[in-house]
């Protein structure tokens, strides 16, 4: 923490999950207050300087009460990635696009000059092969053919945040926004992906048929995608010149994340994160079973894996000068 400048506040929606929660752990180590908001708390333990409130971003003077004393929003909270989630339809677009409105409407209101807006490589996304993409190249999928309600929802919701971006806070001054579009999640305690697939492994429920084996994907460790995020609302500030202009989708180039954010991501690999859940996990009966599949399964995986050099995260930021 720089001591030459003032302490800072930070919200963080979606605080109580797993990516969430370490960004404000990470936060909290720089020396900065932090608010974790979300309807259920952590799993974890709260670090000092950390404070949880359980809330609804759909709830606006909840999220107005929250954002009072804030420097910077990070709105990481989202509904319908995945699972049963997916069904509920009326419940991913009230949290998605409804949330994510009274996320701005609040930070102007409260004059908070910053927003991080934690979108989805889905947004550009729709099946079709991209390689080394990025926001020149590749547009929006078109909304009404997305095939899932939580892409369609996150496309919109981005493009909101996007547009806010130049627009005036209440007490004067100008609202900066940022958005990143992060792939896959993957890291120790991880508590979606991973735990999800060993379950379904052990049920026989899953089944595997791999196609092209020259196909890449890209994950980003969260380690890697906090970096990310704190440099994001670093260069929304003076000193940075309010500018963080950088885009990368389904195969990521981060040359510009690199010279523009000073991103420097580690190198991890995916097995460590199987290998922690394994150490980790309550003993069931079958349990040596389960790890004999679960390994044959990353064997099967490091073909793609193998291919990725680097973590990877889409950012996306526009700025508009505005001239008084």
């Amino acid at each position: 923490c720089d001591p030459k400048r003032p302490p800072v506040s930070f919200l963080v929606t979606g605080g109580g999950g797993y990516f969430g929660y370490k960004l404000g752990c990470a936060l909290a180590n720089s020396g900065a207050s932090v608010v974790l908001y979300d309807t259920n708390k952590p799993i974890w333990e709260i670090p000092n300087g950390v404070v949880c409130i359980q809330a609804d971003v759909r709830d606006y003077d909840a999220i107005f009460a929250a954002c009072e004393g804030a420097d910077c929003v990070f709105h990481v909270a989202s509904y319908g990635m995945s699972g049963r989630e997916q069904l509920y339809r009326k419940e991913i677009e009230t949290v998605n696009i409804d949330g994510t409105k009274f996320i701005i409407d609040a930070c102007k209101q409260r004059n908070i000059p910053r927003l991080i807006y934690t979108s989805t490589v889905n947004v550009v996304f729709g099946g079709l092969s991209i390689e080394d993409g990025d926001e020149e190249t590749v547009p929006y999928f078109p909304i009404e053919k997305h095939v899932d309600h939580y892409s369609r929802t996150k496309s919109i919701a981005e493009q909101m945040v996007l547009a806010a971006n130049g627009t005036a806070l209440a007490g004067g001054g100008i609202f900066y926004t940022c958005v990143l579009r992060p792939p896959g999640i993957y890291g120790p305690e991880e508590q979606r992906h991973l735990p999800r697939l060993a379950k379904n492994i052990e049920r026989g429920l899953l089944s595997f048929k791999f196609g092209d084996p020259s196909a890449k994907m890209n994950w980003v460790h969260v380690e890697n995608l906090v970096q990310a995020q704190i440099l994001a609302a670093d260069a929304l500030t003076p000193e940075k010149n309010y500018i963080a202009n950088i885009s990368i989708t389904h195969t990521f180039r981060i040359d510009k994340a690199r010279h523009q954010l000073g991103y420097n991501p580690e190198k991890f690999a995916f097995a460590d994160s199987v290998d922690h859940y394994i150490k980790t996990r309550p003993e069931a009966p079958n349990h040596h079973a389960f790890l004999k599949v679960l390994l044959s399964l990353m064997v099967s995986l490091s073909l793609i894996f193998l291919s990725l050099r680097f973590d990877g995260l889409s950012v996306l930021h526009f700025f508009r000068e505005t001239h008084h």
